[in-house]
């Protein structure tokens, strides 16, 4: 506790000294906390906007049949039939120009079926999803998004409106809830309209009775994983196994290869920042060093009335961390500051940034190892002073 004390006089003694020197450890604790808490945040958001796309379903595109296309009825049939199977729906997309009174937006328009709605999870504000009977009929009924109902419509309660979609006209059947997360911006393209296949055939050249693209969820109490291998065998049988034509996607995966991704990104982040920590560090031991010099004839004295080599190393080490962990407080208060201002300005993208905990253990455990580190030396350089040179330095 004496110790101590002496630190934290000596460190009052010279104010702004002690303020500039734990510069260098307040920006690396920043650095390091901020960074590393900014790519969480924006990493879980991701993981949700992905999930949200569907992670318990495979994405399966068809890029050679060898003449022996997948069809709308086989799907069905594969839901019905094949135990290792789930929901399958098509989900055929093309880009389309969709058009209202004198407005126009760019749209991507999929062609699917009903089963769609349940398997990709998606959720009604208005009016009502694609029927069997509209898929039978080809219907020119449409289900827009949230975003493209405002953009376009101007207004989210528009079933029963009319628009257009590449000269074709649709009758708005319903309208999705608004996702308020960053789903809809980075990963839905903007303004979406759901219509039934057949109709999607009818409105693009580029669209037949072959369906290239669809999606398959896992039957009920079933395992993704057991699925996904159930239709790569399926698939490879079909297609004399060539695996070049088909390719098969899981959100899983996607989410695996995110979270590698922003590891290595917070790595690399903590490892910038731990450079800033170590440079403070090399500040703390440059000013310790300046200290013991100004307090040779002080340690000469103690050494003479008694003090052992181990008071003088304790004094000058403790120091010296007194120095790192208060930078390091008050590194992770503005840390703390900064992120809730940061969360305040991306509150519209439904992001969230919170102090990491395990960033702030890191962080404290780091400056302590530092303080150890960069105040040993000057330290010992301290203890093993022989009292009669110090007595005679004179500065």
């Amino acid at each position: 506790m004496m110790a101590l004390k002496m630190a934290l006089r000596s460190i009052a003694s010279n104010k702004l000294r002690a303020v500039l020197t734990m510069l260098g450890i307040i920006i690396g604790v920043m650095s390091l906390v901020v960074l590393v808490s900014l790519v969480s945040g924006a990493t879980n958001s991701v993981t949700d906007a992905v999930s949200s796309l569907g992670s318990d379903l495979l994405r399966v595109t068809v890029s050679d049949d060898y003449g022996k296309p997948v069809t709308l009825e086989e799907l069905e049939s594969w839901t019905e039939n094949e135990p290792g199977i789930g929901l399958t729906a098509p989900s055929v997309s093309v880009s389309a120009t969709g058009k209202y009174g004198s407005d126009s937006e760019s749209f991507t328009v999929y062609g699917t079926t009903p089963v769609y709605y349940d398997i990709e999870g998606l959720k009604l504000a208005q009016g009502r999803f694609i029927k069997r009977t509209d898929v039978s009929n080809n219907s020119r009924i449409c289900i827009l998004n949230n975003n493209a109902a405002t953009e376009l419509i101007g207004y989210a309660d528009c079933v029963g409106e009319e628009i257009s979609l590449d000269g074709t006209k649709f009758t708005i059947a319903g309208v999705l809830s608004d996702d308020e997360s960053i789903t809809t911006s980075l990963l839905a393209g903007g303004c979406t309209a759901y219509i039934p296949y057949t109709s999607l055939m009818r409105l693009s050249s580029t669209v037949s009775s072959s369906v290239t693209s669809f999606v398959v969820a896992a039957p009920e109490g079933g395992n993704l994983d057991d699925t996904e291998e159930f239709m790569d065998n399926m698939l490879l049988e079909r297609f004399e196994q060539d695996d070049d034509a088909y390719r098969i996607s899981s959100m899983n995966a996607i989410e695996d290869a995110m979270s590698n991704i922003t590891s290595i990104l917070s790595i690399l982040l903590g490892g910038i920042a731990g450079i800033s920590l170590v440079v403070g560090g090399i500040g703390i031991m440059n000013i310790m060093l300046v200290t013991v010099t100004e307090r040779t004839r002080e340690i000469g004295i103690r050494k003479a009335i008694g003090a052992t080599r181990g008071n003088i190393l304790r004094q000058f080490l403790l120091e010296a961390v007194v120095l790192c962990m208060f930078g390091c407080v008050i590194g992770i208060f503005l840390s703390w500051t900064i992120l809730r201002l940061v969360g305040i300005i991306a509150a519209g993208l439904s992001m969230s940034f919170e102090l990491n905990g395990t960033v702030v253990v890191v962080a404290v455990l780091f400056c302590l190892i530092i303080g150890i580190v960069f105040g040993l030396y000057p330290a010992n350089k301290a203890a093993k002073m022989k009292p009669i040179d110090a007595l005679h330095y004179g500065g």
